[in-house]
């Protein structure tokens, strides 16, 4: 389901509660760096063609109405959230949008969060990461440990190394959340020890604050793919909780 606004919903968020989305890509197609076999915007080869990205003045102009708007109303918003149809960073100015947000968050909702999710393929840029570090919850992704394994799950741009993406998350000094998808596919499977076993060390590496681990809850481009129960992730965890990890299971 493509975002056709800038600024949308706010929506009720499995992970962020009542969260007022930010789209930094086009309002009429998809562009991603990344083109997730689950991904509920669906393939970025069927995205509109729109390759328009909005300014950051339009940007700011679009969320100082909404928040107002929304606050005039009394609708409560938990999260302001960068996500939308594809990767957040891509967008040349998200450093500067950032800014823009946390100024308009602390005037009109100070207790809402800002987050961004994001597949973390820009963190070793440096003004990327320092926005990343400014937001109060940096989600960023990593479903799979290896080359590999991340092509057949997230089918990458050309020289996507999910070992520098973690050396780059390791600047954060474990001040951030990663997020993982754990499905089953014909062809792969989250529980499996190849999968699960090499991923659990990455967490262990990163010691993140929290860990968001979660499944399918929503139609995905690719047919064959299965859900885990909560039951089912719970298990797999288990070890990384024994181990004192907060690890927060979405199912």
């Amino acid at each position: 389901m493509l975002r056709e606004d800038t600024v949308f919903g706010p929506i009720r968020s499995r992970r962020l509660g009542n969260s007022l989305g930010i789209n930094l890509l086009p309002r009429e197609g998809k562009l991603c760096n990344f083109d997730c076999i689950y991904c509920e915007c669906g393939w970025n080869a069927d995205g509109r063609g729109d390759t328009r990205l909005p300014d950051r003045d339009e940007v700011r102009r679009q969320l100082e109405a909404k928040l107002s708007a929304l606050a005039a109303e009394g609708i409560p918003v938990d999260s302001i959230t960068f996500s939308g149809d594809g990767e957040p960073t891509l967008h040349p100015d998200f450093p500067g949008i950032v800014d823009d947000t946390i100024a308009l968050r602390d005037r009109f909702y100070p207790r809402a969060a800002v987050s961004v999710l994001s597949n973390a393929t820009r963190v070793h840029i440096d003004a990327v990461f320092q926005a990343l570090r400014k937001v109060d919850a940096p989600i960023l992704k990593l479903d799979a440990s290896t080359e590999a394994l991340c092509a057949l799950i997230n089918r990458p741009a050309p020289g996507y190394d999910p070992a520098a993406v973690v050396k780059a998350l390791e600047r954060f000094d474990g001040d951030f959340i990663l997020q993982t998808m754990f499905l089953r596919a014909p062809f792969f499977d989250s529980a499996a020890p190849e999968v699960l076993l090499p991923w659990m060390d990455v967490v262990r590496r990163l010691h993140p604050r929290q860990v968001m681990v979660y499944t399918l809850d929503r139609p995905a481009p690719l047919e064959g793919l299965s859900a885990f129960s909560a039951a089912e992730l719970k298990e797999l965890v288990q070890p990384l909780v024994n181990e004192g990890y907060n690890i927060q299971i979405r199912a």
